[in-house]
């Protein structure tokens, strides 16, 4: 089955790969086969990945045509950056 396996380094850029991997195939082992994580540094053992925008655990089942991505670290909390725009309205205004 063809899948693909994408990652952002970066906004802007993204880093794509098409496998064949055999039926049954989980997302972990399309991690491992896309070379992804090594090229781009990335520890196995830290890495969120999901599929179609879903998180899943790397023992998830894949099917045909899914696009498996990897998941950078966010680099605010959501939260926090809520209650920092709010703030930044506030003193504004």
């Amino acid at each position: 089955m063809q899948i693909e396996v994408a990652y952002s380094p970066a906004p802007g850029q993204v880093d794509r790969v098409t496998l064949d991997l055999p039926a049954g195939a989980q997302l972990g082992q399309a991690l491992a086969a896309s070379g992804l994580l090594e090229r781009h540094g990335l520890e196995p053992a830290a890495v969120h990945a999901g599929i179609w925008g879903r998180p899943q655990p790397p023992d998830a089942p894949l099917q045909e045509g899914d696009r498996v991505e990897i998941y950078r670290p966010l680099a605010v909390d959501p939260k926090e950056a809520r209650r920092q725009r709010s703030r930044q309205g506030r003193s504004s205004g």
